[in-house]
């Protein structure tokens, strides 16, 4: 860190993604006081040099003490579904969406890198309901979508097709 410290991004850190696990790795032996495994401290932390072997071994105790943590969170470019809290972030701000925009956002978010067809988002995001609608109401929710989400480029048109979510950083 150019800093010299890590304690203050390891506290952005859990007040944005609370459940991440963190680990620190460092050239200060004296880390036990930032490794407090609750609210802002790191789950661990490795001195340097250290064997890739032990940094191998740390990450994988970590993530069996920490579930799953990654299927909390689905991202794109700056687009992030906190999906516990039912949540969206958009280049670190909460954005509040409809329950329409949500589901449109969380059915692209979970088919990132595919092509998915208009037909086949009438059916999940809105059918699945019992809300039978026409194709517009697809047109405006995704422009609402667009627009809150302040036009993001990773948010694709296929043309006479459907959507596409997919990473563009």
């Amino acid at each position: 860190m150019p800093d010299g410290h890590g304690d203050g991004l390891c506290r952005w850190i859990r007040r944005n993604w609370k459940e991440l696990p963190i680990i620190f790795l460092t050239v200060r032996g004296d880390c036990a006081d930032i490794v407090s495994g609750f609210g802002n401290g790191a789950d661990d932390y490795i001195v340097k040099p250290f064997e890739l072997e032990v940094l191998h071994s740390r990450i994988l105790a970590l993530l069996r003490r920490t579930g799953n943590v990654a299927k909390q969170y689905l991202s794109c470019d700056g687009i992030r579904m906190d999906l516990n809290r039912h949540m969206v972030f958009c280049r670190l701000e909460e954005i509040f969406l409809s329950e329409a925009e949500y589901q449109l956002l969380l059915y692209l978010m979970q088919n990132k890198g595919k092509t998915v067809t208009r037909e086949k988002i009438l059916e999940q995001v809105w059918d699945t309901n019992g809300n039978y609608v026409n194709d517009n109401t697809l047109t405006v929710t995704m422009k609402r979508l667009r627009d809150k989400l302040y036009q993001p480029e990773c948010l694709k048109t296929v043309r006479s097709v459907g959507y596409r979510m997919e990473d563009t950083l």
